[in-house]
């Protein structure tokens, strides 16, 4: 932590700033869920973040970063969720960018760097294939050398963001398996712009477009790009993991989603309030807000030993798994009103004459599409066993 300022003080800080610098229609659309966000509403957040010096709270400062400790970054993290900030795009900031600080070149470094804080550029993950999802190791999308600069062929699938993306950083397959299916694989980034690429939407549960396909037909990538060692990619691809699932985990955010379940709970508008007097429905909320206080004291446990190898894995098994559970008990608690979703609805402006508030409006679609966020970035089963692996040994 900084010498001069206490974690009481530095949370008064962050509160402050935010309450000065969010608009109350921005917050308003927030709290009404992710539907009603575009691109140019969280870039327009990010920018303000890099402008106070705030844009890369994880970084290390020679990079752009804050110098913030663990223990800050977790009081920014639940003061901007609790006040209804934007979420910062992961794909850059807390994916791609500590690789290229951590094992790219002089070039790279300050060719990329820049514009993700700054949200000028923005990237998605092309990881996932039709036919490599939790089995990444058996991707098949090749890369082949040609003097200067590879030609690239293949499909990624579940590419989130990538009809917003300037850029892709992605795995691709230039030689042979070797021992491990793991050997032979590359880490390229690659210009969405560039002839060749081809971006289809894919419309999921919750009727909204955040996902795609990306189908890459010969597409040629300068050697340039490439992240460390050719065919040594899985190396780069792990650190990556590691920063993806500590995000997915999103405790803070859960800590709001709960603070909402309970206004859920206890407006008249919903079910009467009756919920508010279901002893039954009270002790789901009650376990999980002790589920959530276990989760959050382990996470301050496990930031003080930063870099603990389970400490990723821990993070986002919990965060995710109570995320559903939040969502879950959220439609429950709408009872009825559930029914009333769909896509107009979610992404309309809050009316004077609807009886829901605004904060309930959300929660469908999230419950939809959260349901996945037990699978992205590695399954459950998976987390498990990394923990079980990492914590107690093989």
């Amino acid at each position: 932590m900084r010498a001069d300022v206490s974690l009481r003080d530095f949370r008064h800080e962050v509160r402050q700033f935010v309450q000065s610098a969010l608009p109350q229609d921005l917050r308003e659309r927030v709290l009404r869920g992710y539907t009603q966000l575009t691109q140019q509403d969280h870039a327009w957040w990010q920018k303000r973040l890099h402008a106070r010096g705030w844009g890369a709270p994880a970084w290390p400062i020679e990079h752009g970063g804050t110098g913030w400790t663990p223990a800050m970054r977790q009081v920014f993290d639940d003061e901007c969720a609790r006040l209804g900030c934007p979420r910062t795009q992961p794909q850059g900031l807390k994916m791609i960018g500590p690789i290229v600080y951590t094992f790219g070149t002089d070039w790279q470094k300050q060719r990329f760097l820049p514009p993700i804080v700054s949200a000028d550029e923005w990237w998605c993950q092309g990881y996932s294939e039709p036919g490599a999802g939790s089995d990444l190791a058996s991707l098949s999308t090749r890369a082949v050398w040609q003097g200067d600069h590879y030609r690239v062929t293949g499909q990624k699938v579940w590419t989130s963001l990538a009809h917003w993306a300037d850029w892709m950083f992605c795995l691709v397959r230039t030689g042979e398996t070797g021992a491990r299916r793991q050997d032979g694989i590359t880490f390229l980034l690659i210009d969405m712009r560039s002839p060749g690429v081809e971006v289809r939407p894919i419309r999921t549960l919750d009727l909204a477009h955040h996902t795609n396909e990306v189908f890459l037909h010969d597409v040629q990538v300068p050697a340039t790009c490439r992240i460390g060692e050719e065919g040594k990619g899985w190396t780069y691809a792990k650190a990556l993991l590691a920063h993806e699932r500590t995000g997915i985990a999103e405790l803070g955010r859960a800590r709001e989603r709960l603070e909402r379940l309970k206004c859920l709970v206890a407006d008249p508008a919903i079910n009467g309030g009756r919920l508010h007097q279901d002893g039954a429905f009270r002790a789901q909320v009650a376990m999980l807000e002790v589920d959530l206080l276990a989760a959050e004291a382990t996470t301050v446990r496990l930031l003080e030993q930063e870099g603990h190898p389970a400490l990723p894995s821990v993070l986002k098994l919990r965060g995710s798994e109570l995320t559903q559970r939040i969502s879950r008990l959220s439609v429950e608690a709408l009872g009825p009103h559930a029914l009333r979703f769909d896509l107009e609805l979610a992404t309309s402006l809050p009316s004077s004459d609807d009886p829901l508030p605004s904060y309930a409006i959300g929660r469908v679609p999230e419950y939809l599409v959260w349901r996945s966020i037990t699978i992205a970035g590695g399954s459950s089963e998976i987390q498990r066993n990394i923990i079980a692996k990492q914590a107690f040994g093989d």
